[in-house]
């Protein structure tokens, strides 16, 4: 199961283990964003310290309709206690997880500050 909160700013936060190229694990907080479909996004220095893949260019629209093309890694994360290899974008903000890594999820929050979060499988 993974844990997290809710803040006054009304986003949902998650921790989140990346995992390094030499297996060393990385932590991180991230923001869940249903409105975006990728798995997630990290910047440039998250993805230099798991020394991340590059997997090419992809075009995406931004929250605001702006197209942009951005850098795309491969990344490995813990995720529901299990290892997987995603897809993350480059995006010079807070890490985002999106809808294809919350895929086969359920998600359940207290909308509160402080509200506790939890992510597990469907059943």
């Amino acid at each position: 199961m993974i844990t997290g909160t809710v803040t006054a700013d009304r986003e949902i936060v998650i921790s989140l283990e990346a995992i390094g190229t030499d297996q060393s694990p990385v932590f991180l907080s991230a923001v869940l964003d249903t409105g975006f479909n990728g798995f997630l996004t990290l910047p440039i220095d998250m993805l230099n310290a798991l020394q991340a893949s590059s997997a090419g260019t992809r075009r995406a629209e931004l929250g605001d309709g702006n197209l942009v093309e951005l850098d795309v890694y491969l990344v490995k994360i813990n995720w529901r206690d299990e290892e997987h290899e995603v897809l993350a974008l480059r995006a010079d903000a807070t890490p985002l997880v999106g809808m294809s890594l919350l895929w086969g999820s359920r998600v359940k929050f207290e909308a509160q500050d402080g509200g506790k979060v939890t992510i597990d499988r469907i059943k």
